[in-house]
């Protein structure tokens, strides 16, 4: 019989996770799977859980959960030797790379697509020594979004962390970055450093329209310094998705990206707080299989 193990995260959802458990297990013992439940209670328990579903080579995870739960379930998927199948029910608020994938955002619909015998292969970011699926960020911006609550996104979405960041522009900040990629170099100073691998980043879906989650490619964008009027003007290219027309931000594509400064500055990665720099970033191409509609 093939085996499932389904990563709960009890408080996703608004804590309703729990409720959903069951009707998955429905379905996935209707595919012929013999299903194995593990609720996490502290970091990194969707990583182990995950590297053990991995060791014992089983067939399918199923990440149940916000972003967190997700990076942490593929962070102990990848580079396994088995790598199962992976299946996404998203609860958080975000949800980017659900978005970038289709699955649906309504919980209901997300879980009917485990009946879906269709998967993708996807590419997924290194970091250092972590990995990323959707977003890796530097600077002023990305520092102001650990101060966004979990009342403010739930409140605002996606505003939430905009807001958040205007309030950065009082004091002007701008950091000395140096960025080299595949034989390339870019130094100057900088407000913002956005290495994406998805269109969606931050639920922005248009951030980065050029992004597939199977091109083999990260895209990057360097935000110059900044103030009030060109936030709007920044602001409105990221809605209509072309953020990487505008005249004064530097846009690339890379299969790996060195960040170093000579300031103490720490990223963003996939929404929580990662590495101060210097950092690494690989593309892994198409490693890691998802269902899909």
């Amino acid at each position: 019989m093939k085996k499932a193990m389904v990563i709960v995260n009890p408080s996703s959802g608004k804590e309703e996770a729990l409720d959903h458990v069951e009707r998955i297990q429905r379905i996935l013992k209707e595919k012929g799977y013999g299903v194995e439940v593990a609720q996490t209670e502290k970091e990194l328990d969707a990583t182990n859980y995950c590297q053990d579903a991995c060791h014992n080579e089983f067939d399918l995870v199923v990440s149940l959960g916000g972003d967190g739960t997700l990076n942490e379930t593929i962070n102990g998927m990848v580079d396994q030797n088995h790598r199962p199948l992976l299946g996404i029910i998203p609860l958080g608020t975000v949800n980017d790379f659900a978005r970038a994938l289709n699955i649906p955002l309504d919980v209901e619909e997300a879980i009917d697509v485990l009946r879906s015998d269709r998967s993708k292969k996807v590419d997924i970011g290194r970091f250092n020594d972590r990995y990323f699926v959707n977003i890796v960020a530097a600077g002023a911006l990305a520092e102001a979004t650990y101060e966004v609550t979990q009342e403010q996104k739930t409140k605002f979405g996606p505003l939430a962390y905009i807001m958040e960041g205007m309030k950065t522009l009082t004091s002007n900040n701008s950091y000395p970055l140096r960025i080299e990629h595949d034989g390339e170099k870019w130094e100057g100073d900088s407000f913002l450093f956005l290495a994406a691998l998805t269109n969606s980043t931050g639920g922005f879906e248009k951030l980065s329209p050029e992004a597939e989650v199977d091109d083999g490619a990260i895209h990057c964008y360097i935000v110059p310094q900044m103030n009030m009027i060109r936030l709007a003007g920044i602001v409105t290219a990221i809605l209509r998705g072309e953020l990487k027309n505008d005249s004064e931000v530097h846009y690339f594509t890379a299969q790996e990206v060195k960040l170093t400064s000579e300031d103490d500055l720490v990223t963003n990665v996939d929404g929580e707080e990662g590495d101060h720099l210097p950092v690494n970033l690989k593309i892994m191409p198409s490693h890691i299989d998802v269902i899909v509609k």
